[in-house]
C-alpha cells in the first residue's frame, strides 16, 4: 500500500509519518508489560528524522478463539485506514511492516499522550463526586465498600470514538485505550480485535445508547460509504477478508439508514474486561 493509496481515502494524512513508519530503521527500547499481546516501544529513524513507535509483532499475538491467528496486526492497520476514510483522524498513523521480530503493526507513538489523562473523560468515579453532565454506565463498589460509577463525559471527542467503534465493531474499547494530549487531542488505540463479522461491540462508551447521531457522525459515515466500493475496499483487502469488508459496509449503511447509537445487547457481554 502506497502513500498515494492512503491519501486517496481522505484527509488529513500525515504522509511523513507513514513514510517514517514504513521505511525507518527500528531499534527496540523495551516491552510494555501490561499488554495482553507482545507490545514493544521502539525508536524509528529515517534520513535523520527520529520518532518513537509501538511495534506489535504477529508472532507475539495471543491466540483467540474468535479471531483467526496472526490477523490482529492487520486489523490495527485497517482501523487506521477506516479512521482516515471517515475523516475521524482519531487513530495514530499505523502501518503493517517487517520489524526486528518479523511482520507486525507499527503505530506512531504520540508524545505526551497518556491513558491516565483520559480519566478526565472516562473512568470509575465515586457516585457522590460524579461530574455534572457525565453519562453513567454501571455501578460498582471499591475494596472499602465505597460506591463508584463507570461513566464518561458527554464530549464530542468521545462521541466520535463511539461511532467509529460501532463501524469497526470494536470488541475491546477499554477506558485505557483512550489517550489524551495536553492540547486536548483525543486518540483511540488498540484495535486488534475489530472487524469481526458477528456483533462483538464491547465498549465503555455506551452513554449515548439509542440516541440519534449528530450531523458530524452522518458526514463521516457518508464519506466512508463513498470509499467502500472503491479505494478503501482495495486497501482493506490486504488486511481483512471479503466477508469482513462486506460486514463493515453493512454496518455503515445500517447507521445511515437508522442514525442512532446502538444499545447493549443481551446475547453478548457489552463491556470489555477490565473496563479500564
Amino acid at each position: 500500500m502506497t502513500d498515494s493509496a492512503v491519501r486517496a481515502l481522505g484527509e488529513p494524512v500525515d504522509e511523513d509519518a507513514l513514510t517514517l513508519l514504513r521505511q525507518g530503521e527500528m531499534e527496540l527500547e523495551g516491552l510494555l508489560p501490561d499488554a495482553s499481546n507482545t507490545t514493544l516501544r521502539a525508536v524509528i529513524t529515517l534520513d535523520g528524522v527520529t520518532a518513537r513507535c509501538i511495534y506489535k509483532p504477529v508472532r507475539g499475538e495471543r491466540p483467540l478463539w474468535d479471531f483467526p491467528d496472526g490477523t490482529l496486526a492487520g486489523r490495527e492497520s485497517a482501523a487506521y485506514l477506516v479512521s482516515v476514510a471517515g475523516g475521524w483522524d482519531l487513530v495514530p498513523p499505523t502501518v503493517l511492516r517487517e520489524g526486528p521480530l518479523g511482520p507486525g503493526a507499527c503505530q506512531l507513538w504520540i508524545d505526551d499522550a497518556y491513558s491516565e489523562d483520559a480519566g478526565e473523560l472516562v473512568g470509575f468515579v465515586p457516585v457522590d463526586e460524579m461530574p455534572d453532565g457525565w453519562r453513567p454506565i454501571i455501578d460498582a463498589r471499591g475494596p472499602d465498600g465505597r460506591r463508584y460509577r463507570l461513566a464518561h463525559a458527554d464530549d464530542p471527542r468521545l462521541a466520535a470514538i463511539a461511532v467509529f467503534d460501532v463501524v469497526v465493531n470494536n470488541a475491546d474499547r477499554k477506558g485505557g485505550h483512550v489517550l489524551c494530549t495536553p492540547s486536548g487531542r483525543v486518540y483511540g488505540v488498540d484495535h486488534g480485535v475489530c472487524f469481526h463479522v458477528e456483533n462483538k461491540l464491547r465498549t465503555v462508551l455506551w452513554g449515548w445508547a439509542e440516541q440519534r447521531l449528530d450531523e458530524a457522525a452522518g458526514e463521516s459515515l457518508r464519506r466512508l460509504a463513498g470509499t467502500l466500493d472503491g479505494p478503501l475496499h482495495r486497501v482493506l483487502a490486504s488486511h481483512l477478508t471479503e466477508a469482513e469488508i462486506i460486514a463493515l459496509s453493512d454496518r455503515v449503511h445500517r447507521l445511515l439508514e437508522e442514525p442512532r447509537y446502538p444499545a447493549p445487547g443481551s446475547t453478548w457481554r457489552p463491556l470489555p474486561w477490565p473496563p479500564m
